[in-house]
């Protein structure tokens, strides 16, 4: 078999899913909860934030926001650094810078000084996520990928469950200051692990031929010894303007998703941040003693949580189009009633119908990493899902304001009608989108086979 060809496609695509790809996915899944728990941080400190330094929930918004704008240029810098140098590399840059700006947070002394320190950890908090879905995709087979992809991202909402049980423990005992030290410590001690135990992407190293060694070794563990002087090559057809990077997202070839996917992006991430940056503010708003509002911030991630993963399976067997589009119909929809209804019920149906709400919003937005990674080629996927993200988050940089602004004109009626138009858009972008995920076919195992 000397002098053949293998293709890493074959290998990656139909073949089983090894140990160490699942050691892959596994390590990227908990860099999202990570990820997770240090993005949700504000919203549960910035109650107690507030009261310590006498400030009011606008005055507070700028610092929501330095945050928000960090993780919008985090998404797209980081992917181009992912697709350059790899995703390796890429996943444990971000979450060093965001694991040492969260820790001096602790030791913030104005809130000049806090946003500051919230805008450099957004720039790690944008470029782990999208980093560890293209993990996730590059190392999982192809009748895997969407349910492994919506489950590495929605360690996020559980990264959000940790940080709302840690901080019931912490806030009332020990302060603000002390969930950013332990908001910190966390992620710094996670890179040693990642740089010891984290493979590169086995797709990232065949496109590179001084890398082939390295692919060499990886394949071997995954699948065994690889036939001598076999050249390992990914056969998937790469267009000559592919090497034109982030440009290559506007020609006339992905143009319409880029843009749909981007807006889709935009609504969904304007929804989740109105809920991680202001629903315990919303609440405490509305009456609510600050325990039991940080309650609804839980429910709304497990329901998330619950959403995501039930729509990516589903997502798999029956593909991408109508799924998507019915979860952000519910996510509207559950918006409506809870804007109609929620003075005429309890605080325990209350905080269900929260937790209903978040299960579809995060029914949309967890499987549109799986999306994205679907719409765009190797050379260039972690630019594109990191640019549709970052277009994203500035529907996050919104909600930092609009958040404040509705909460504090209208309290909770205006708050969920915001969610509600957010979704309304949301199912507009789904529906425009031409290159959806397929329904899933029947597929049998490869062997490992040379190609000419």
């Amino acid at each position: 078999m000397s002098g053949k060809a293998i293709d890493i496609g074959l290998i990656l695509d139909d073949g089983p899913f090894s140990s160490i790809q699942k050691l892959a996915v596994l390590l990227a899944s908990l860099a999202a909860v990570l990820d997770g728990f240090d993005g949700q941080l504000i919203g549960f400190a910035d109650p107690a934030i507030l009261r310590e330094w006498g400030m009011t929930r606008e005055a507070f918004a700028p610092i929501v926001a330095a945050g928000l704008l960090g993780m919008a240029i985090g998404s797209v810098s980081v992917g181009a650094v992912a697709d350059r140098v790899g995703r390796r590399v890429a996943l444990i840059a971000s979450i060093s810078i965001f694991g040492t700006a969260t820790l001096a947070m602790g030791f913030s002394s104005s809130p000049l000084e806090l946003g500051a320190l919230r805008f450099i950890a957004g720039l790690g908090i944008g470029g782990a996520l999208p980093t560890a879905s293209i993990i996730a995709v590059e190392f999982t087979p192809a009748r895997m990928r969407t349910l492994a992809v919506t489950a590495t991202v929605v360690c996020y909402p559980v990264g959000g469950i940790v940080a709302g049980i840690l901080s019931a423990m912490v806030l009332p005992n020990s302060g603000w200051r002390s969930l950013f030290f332990l908001g910190g410590l966390l992620p710094l001690a996670f890179t040693i692990l990642l740089a010891l135990s984290l493979p590169e992407s086995p797709r990232y190293l065949a496109r590179r031929a001084h890398r082939q060694e390295d692919l060499r070794r990886l394949l071997a563990r995954m699948r065994g010894p690889i036939p001598e002087g076999a050249l390992i090559v990914d056969a998937t057809k790469m267009d000559a303007d592919a090497k034109m990077g982030l440009t290559n997202l506007f020609t006339a070839r992905w143009i319409r998703d880029t843009a749909a996917l981007s807006g889709a992006f935009f609504m969904c991430l304007l929804a989740l941040y109105s809920a991680f940056s202001w629903l315990p503010a919303m609440l405490a708003f509305e009456g609510l003693d600050i325990g039991i509002a940080s309650h609804g911030l839980t429910a709304y991630n497990v329901g998330g949580l619950v959403g995501a993963l039930l729509c990516a399976g589903l997502v798999s067997r029956f593909g991408s189009r109508v799924i998507l589009a019915i979860a952000a119909l519910g996510a509207m929809l559950t918006a409506l009633l809870l804007q109609a209804r929620y003075a005429h019920i309890g605080v325990s149906a209350f905080i269900v119908g929260i937790g209903v709400h978040g299960f579809f919003v995060n029914a949309v937005q967890g499987p549109m990493y799986a999306l994205g990674a679907h719409l765009y080629p190797t050379e260039i996927r972690a630019r594109g899902v990191g640019a549709a993200t970052a277009f994203g988050r500035l529907g996050a940089i919104v909600s930092a304001f609009a958040g404040a602004a509705v909460i504090s004109l209208g309290g909770a009626a205006a708050y969920f009608t915001l969610l509600a138009l957010a979704m309304l858009f949301a199912l507009t972008c789904i529906c425009v989108i031409r290159n959806h995920i397929p329904a899933r076919k029947p597929h049998k195992l490869p062997e490992i086979v040379s190609a000419e």
